[in-house]
Parts: structure tokens; C-alpha cells; sequence
């Protein structure tokens, strides 16, 4: 999996000689995601064709794909980008108490505000929905969502496992069942299976999800 969004775009996008200068190709770029995140998150994957982004973006076939190889690099590149918009402030939430509790609290309360975004519940539908015809899609959001978030929250409670405040255990172990714990009910609601939680409620969970979760791990 490439390391950035950069790494996906194909090499010639970046112009010299007669061919864009990097500021507009860098533009450019922008305009085709936008217009890629809107078609994917709007209508789905599988319906949304090259054609159609490259029509609406102002571009021909050949300029798409002189920056992208095909429509999953595509797609990786767009839940790249919305992964790069919500991992700042889940990083700063988590480092931002020094007491253990709190710091969960408020990740899950940040957590919670990614996920129940539209863009976070219609990427995580869009995925659902058609992973058995495009596999490659629940792997690109397993190995840029999922995997890269329980290791960020492994690497922040493996200090406390360490110094006996949490039992012994796997940190990612811990990690991943702190996000389902959080994380899924709230967004199968969202999503339609059951009512949606209000404001109010979403903070509850949160902090019910934090207690029920260190009830779990906490060291005897």
C-alpha cells in the first residue's frame, strides 16, 4: 500500500518542459478527487465510471489516467485523502489528557464524530455494500482505516499495559475491541438499523463505552 497520496499519482502528472507546471497539476489532481469523492460516495464504485469522473472534472481519459492507473488507485487515493482529514484531530484528542479515562473519552466522543459524518457513513456503506464484487476496496479500508487506527490507539495504551496499569495483554487486541466497542452501534443506527442517536446520546455511549471497556482491561 503506497505511503501517500503522491506516491499513487502517476510520476508524469508532474509537469516539465511543455506539460503543467507541478502547482497546476497538484490542482488538477484536487479537482479530479473532489469530483471522485463526490461520484463514489454519491452514487457507489461500481457505478461510477472513469468517463464520468474525467467528464465532470473538465478532463479527457488520457489526462486521467497520466495521473492514475485505474479506478481502485482512484479510489485509494480519494479515502486516502479523507483518512488525512480525520486523523489530525483524533491524534492531538488522543494525546490531549494525561489521565487515562478522560483521554479514552474524549477519542471516542472524536472518534465517533468521524465516523457519523456522511462521508464516513457513506464510505463505510459504499464498502459493505459492494466488497464481494470489488474486493480490493475492503482491503484499502481495512489497511488505511481500520488497521491504521487500532495502531494508533495500541501504541497509546501498550505504555500502560507495560507499566501494570492495564492487564497484560495485546495492546492492537485491546485497541480493536475499544473501536467496536465505541464505533458500531452508533453507526448501524446511522446507517438505518435501529434510531439514530441524538446528540446527548452519542455522548453518553461514549462514555459508557470507555467505562465498560476499562471495567475489561484495567489492572487487578
Amino acid at each position: 500500500m503506497s505511503g501517500s497520496i503522491d506516491e499513487i499519482i502517476r510520476p508524469g502528472a508532474r509537469g516539465r518542459g511543455g506539460r503543467p507546471s507541478r502547482q497546476q497539476s497538484a490542482q488538477l489532481v484536487v479537482r479530479i478527487l473532489d469530483v471522485a469523492e463526490s461520484l463514489f460516495l454519491g452514487h457507489g464504485f461500481g457505478a461510477t465510471s472513469i468517463e464520468a469522473v474525467a467528464k465532470r472534472a473538465g478532463i479527457s481519459k488520457r489526462t486521467f489516467y497520466h495521473r492514475f492507473s485505474g479506478k481502485e488507485r482512484l479510489f485509494e487515493a480519494v479515502v486516502r485523502r479523507l483518512i488525512e482529514r480525520w486523523l489530525p484531530p483524533l491524534d492531538a484528542t488522543m494525546l490531549s489528557s494525561p489521565d487515562l479515562a478522560d483521554g479514552l473519552r474524549r477519542t471516542a466522543e472524536q472518534m465517533l464524530r468521524i465516523a457519523l459524518t456522511p462521508e464516513g457513513l457513506a464510505l463505510h456503506r459504499l464498502v459493505i455494500h459492494e466488497a464481494e464484487r470489488f474486493p480490493g476496496l475492503a482491503r484499502i479500508m481495512y489497511e488505511l482505516g481500520a488497521a491504521n487506527g487500532i495502531e494508533r490507539i495500541a501504541t497509546h495504551l501498550a505504555p500502560r499495559i507495560q507499566s501494570g496499569e492495564l492487564r497484560a495483554m495485546d495492546p492492537r487486541f485491546a485497541a480493536e475491541q475499544f473501536i467496536f466497542s465505541v464505533v458500531t452501534g452508533p453507526q448501524r443506527r446511522a446507517l438505518g438499523l435501529g434510531p439514530p442517536l441524538s446528540a446527548a446520546e452519542i455522548s453518553a455511549h461514549a462514555g459508557n463505552a470507555v467505562a465498560l471497556f476499562l471495567e475489561g482491561v484495567r489492572g487487578r
